[in-house]
């Protein structure tokens, strides 16, 4: 039965319809609801001040694409029915909804062994208890546990409705152009051949646009170098926050923010302690923000001048290289703080930061894009395009990236 009451306006694809009260059900459950106060890009809005859309906006985008695929592969005369329909569209909905404070930056700070597509799993499985089984199938298609592999692959895969959107989503908030991919051309020349998704030989130049603006935007928006400083920067305050509560130092915090502060939280903790997950749901930027605004007048000296420095976006000094950086620069960097801050060696270390990024843009040895020609036959996008590099997509260049306070 078709809810006509409801219709978001959406900034990058107009109008969006909710098709039905289960999928409005699963947009006004609280999980789904948290993403509404979680960033996108994270700090990206450090560097590019529009890119302040939500992880639920994207979801929102991505559920749109997603009918949009769908409803294409049934004109190809691809069987749909109206539950796979309903179940795909809620999967891509609840993909998101294990993303921790700032996506991506925070998730091995606060919790460790475990993902966020995993803790997006045990949510869904929550979900599923109070609809008394009604996601069944929608947890198949996210664990690609369903006959119709092609549904899981329009969840997560090479060219699934999650990146068509996040790319140009991104690039439209960011304002970075280069981003722009032809989304509604890709899905029109999306089909099905042996429970694999292919894309008609009409619509290989939109995915080469679509791996080159991928490529382009790792590098100029989701590891913009001051993105990765702000990043690198809060995850010093949560670990020097998390070593102070953990050693009996009393810090304020939000309850939620306090729970992962004074207890070291794995997997395991998420399987057996329901506590946590439930902590886990009420966290969100804000309770990280509103803390690190207290914390600038903690007494710990550490604490307080990475706070102070955040807030009022003095942020670590980035540089990148393609080599390793040298231990003498570190030792040099440590001995500084030292000396001007009067700290141990231990403490020195809290004000840099090292990272080593290699951005995959194409995962050539996964599923593969599969370009349908007319005479039925099917060829990897790397060997049907004249342009693309398969070694260029597959090796890609690393980075390194040093983090440093500057005095």
């Amino acid at each position: 039965m078709q809810n006509k009451r409801k219709i978001i306006n959406d900034p990058v694809f107009g109008f969006i319809n909710i098709p039905n009260d289960f999928i409005y059900h699963i947009i006004q459950h609280r999980y789904f609801q948290r993403l509404n106060r979680i960033k996108q890009l994270g700090l990206s809005s450090f560097v590019y001040p529009g890119a302040q859309h939500t992880r639920m906006l994207h979801s929102l985008g991505a559920m749109y694409l997603m009918g949009e695929a769908l409803k294409q592969l049934q004109q190809h005369g691809n069987e749909i029915t109206n539950e796979e329909f309903d179940a795909a569209m809620a999967a891509i909905l609840l993909h998101d909804i294990g993303h921790g404070p700032f996506s991506h930056a925070l998730e091995n700070t606060l919790v460790s062994d475990i993902s966020h597509e995993e803790i997006s799993l045990m949510l869904m499985q929550k979900i599923n208890e109070e609809l008394n089984g009604k996601l069944d199938l929608t947890i198949k298609i996210f664990k690609n546990e369903y006959h119709k592999k092609f549904l899981h692959q329009l969840v997560s895969g090479q060219l699934d409705v999650d990146r068509l959107d996040y790319l140009r989503r991104d690039s439209f908030f960011s304002g970075v152009t280069e981003g722009i991919i032809g989304s509604a051309r890709i899905i029109k020349m999306l089909n099905v051949k042996n429970d694999d998704l292919v894309v008609e030989e009409k619509g290989i130049y939109s995915i080469e646009n679509f791996l080159f603006a991928r490529r382009f935007m790792y590098w100029q928006v989701y590891y913009h170098k001051t993105s990765v400083a702000a990043e690198s920067m809060l995850i010093k305050i949560l670990q020097r926050a998390k070593f102070l509560s953990m050693n009996g130092v009393k810090l304020f915090a939000t309850p939620s923010l306090h729970y992962f502060l004074k207890n070291d939280i794995d997997k395991a903790s998420f399987v057996s302690n329901n506590l946590a997950l439930e902590s886990f749901v009420s966290l969100d930027d804000s309770d990280i923000l509103s803390t690190i605004k207290v914390w600038t007048a903690t007494d710990d000296k550490v604490l307080s001048e990475l706070c102070r420095r955040f807030v009022n976006r003095q942020l670590f000094r980035s540089e990148t290289t393609q080599e390793p950086v040298t231990e003498e620069r570190k030792r040099q960097l440590v001995e500084q703080y030292q000396q001007h801050f009067g700290i141990s060696e231990e403490d020195a270390n809290y004000f840099w930061f090292e990272e080593c990024v290699s951005p995959n843009t194409y995962n050539y040895d996964d599923e593969k894009i599969l370009i349908l020609y007319r005479d039925g036959s099917l060829h990897d996008i790397t060997e049907a395009s004249d342009i693309l590099n398969v070694k260029l997509l597959k090796n890609a260049a690393s980075k390194y990236y040093l983090c440093y306070l500057k005095l």
